[in-house]
């Protein structure tokens, strides 16, 4: 279920990057769950090209994912089939991190595949034609930088930052048909079950494992088709509206094209990556952090899901092997690569024979939310709050007034206010427990459910995060003349106006990415 502000913050991406009527779309779905066509419409009250033309944009841009369901008809009439729509919250959000992972791909493969892939988050999905066809006309080479496009996008292919896109429409099966099977098979079926129907299409639709990253061999084939047509696809321009309508289609031959897109769950996992390895840095020790980055290289490709809880096991040779070649791992021998393992709460092999060692993830993720939760209440309520906080996180129990107030060394009539004003912020739950003795006392319990405060929390950085956007435009907004000016009558007192503006958007647009650092931390890892 996405929070009030998540719900705000992703129509308001979806305004700034389509408009408003696909923001209107996108708030229906996102608010009153998978909807049929009729639905929207009836919603949203558009006319239904409009939506039909909404949802079109949409999917074509990984925002929404359409799948059928069969469903029984009545007696004697055939089975109907209807088609559902869904938004997808987690690709919307990660429009924020389109510059983290473009950096990333800039740092890893270079210029070439930047472009490319930069192609690819512009348009959401695209052919490998049309992928050649943009990186010839952005490079102005004609068709001697085609071997080089082909090859920039076999390395993000490689890499997974680019994986083939899903079906455009799975079919599900009724729910009541699915339960008998379940109940045939058992158990372990029955474990599916537990999934929702939009997470039930999200898996029908992706591509088997197998065929994910595989780059068929049709280059030749592909070049002589660009050759007999002229593509629409240019560099810093949108797709023409019948181009989305027949996007799975070469209009030369009618076969079916393979379409590409950005594989945000592979960036998602780096930056997750990386932030256990910044957490450990500064929360154990350098070495520790070498020796967790890595085991979490060795590992990474071998991960079969985004949020794992333990890193995938490795031999204590491939972790020495990877470790000498980082920056500072070279000096450290076996005792000091097991001395961090140590550190980072490996428990050592019982067998020297089988010497392999699992990280903990779960626990560094956990151990870095409570941390920024901790420099949020002493931010926001002071330094005995904090105290007082930091006391119940460890305890992980109910603990009554009087023995937080005497732990923290804060006189009670104070520590009564600040946790109350805490519970009243939802950042703690309170339990009142009557002693029924010769004189009846009434005692105050305090704990803090960790769940229920993520959850409290993230809302709070959507709508950190939505502010922060609505700033970034209303400030361009009101100097949008100044923006629109040649650089070169940017002199005077024009061109205080332009450097103010440059410098107050590149403070708010830092502070969104550091705070889409901690939405990471509690939605996405």
């Amino acid at each position: 279920m996405v929070s009030p502000h998540g719900i705000k913050l992703a129509v308001y991406l979806i305004s700034s990057y389509f408009g408003d009527l696909n923001a209107k779309v996108c708030d229906c779905l996102l608010r009153r769950g998978t909807q049929t066509l009729y639905q929207v419409v009836s919603s949203t009250e558009l006319s239904r090209t409009n939506v039909k033309n909404c949802l079109l944009v949409l999917i074509h841009h990984n925002c929404v994912q359409a799948f059928a369901l069969r469903q029984q008809g009545g007696f004697g009439e055939e089975p109907k089939v209807i088609t559902q729509y869904m938004a997808v919250f987690d690709n919307i959000i990660h429009k924020l991190r389109f510059p983290k992972f473009i950096e990333i791909v800039s740092e890893e493969m270079g210029k070439e595949c930047e472009e490319i892939f930069e192609g690819l988050l512009q348009h959401g999905r695209l052919s490998l034609t049309e992928i050649i066809e943009r990186y010839k006309e952005a490079s102005k080479q004609g068709d001697s930088s085609a071997d080089a496009a082909r090859d920039s996008f076999n390395s993000l292919v490689n890499a997974r930052f680019v994986e083939r896109c899903p079906a455009p429409d799975p079919l599900l099966e009724p729910p009541a048909a699915e339960e008998t099977a379940a109940k045939k098979r058992g158990a372990k079926s029955a474990k599916i079950q537990a999934q929702t129907m939009e997470e039930q299409a999200l898996a029908a639709a992706a591509p088997m494992e197998s065929m994910r990253f595989l780059v068929e061999d049709i280059w030749n084939d592909s070049v002589e088709r660009a050759d007999k047509r002229t593509t629409d696809v240019k560099c810093g321009m949108k797709r023409k509206q019948g181009d989305l309508e027949s996007n799975t289609k070469d209009s030369a031959t009618g076969e079916k094209e393979v379409l590409w897109r950005a594989n945000f769950e592979e960036f998602i996992r780096r930056l997750r990556h990386k932030a256990c390895v910044a957490n450990v840095k500064v929360r154990v020790n350098n070495d520790a952090a070498i020796v967790l980055a890595a085991t979490l290289e060795l590992s990474r490709h071998s991960e079969t899901k985004l949020r794992i809880d333990n890193s995938v096991p490795q031999s204590i040779n491939a972790i020495y092997d990877e470790v000498i070649k980082r920056e500072g791992g070279l000096g450290m021998d076996l005792e000091r690569i097991r001395a961090s393992l140590d550190d980072l709460g490996c428990e050592a092999p019982l067998m020297e024979i089988d010497e392999t060692y699992s990280v903990d993830l779960k626990n560094i993720i956990e151990q870095a939310r409570i941390e920024e939760v901790e420099s949020i209440v002493l931010k926001r309520y002071g330094r005995e709050a904090y105290r007082m906080f930091r006391l119940l996180s460890k305890a992980d129990r109910l603990v009554e007034t009087d023995k937080i107030s005497d732990t923290t060394f804060v006189e009670k009539k104070d520590a009564v206010k600040i946790l109350f004003k805490l519970w009243k912020d939802d950042y703690l739950e309170m339990k009142k427990v009557i002693a029924r003795a010769a004189k009846q006392s009434e005692f105050i319990l305090w704990k803090i459910n960790k769940q229920s405060l993520w959850e409290h929390i993230l809302d709070e950085m959507y709508h950190a995060a939505l502010n922060l956007r609505l700033r970034i435009t209303h400030e361009k907004e009101q100097e949008k003349e100044i923006l629109q000016m040649p650089k070169d009558k940017l002199v005077g007192e024009l061109g205080n106006k332009y450097m103010r503006l440059r410098k107050v958007c590149i403070v708010l647009e830092s502070s969104l990415m550091n705070l889409d650092d901690s939405l990471m931390l509690f939605h996405d890892f």
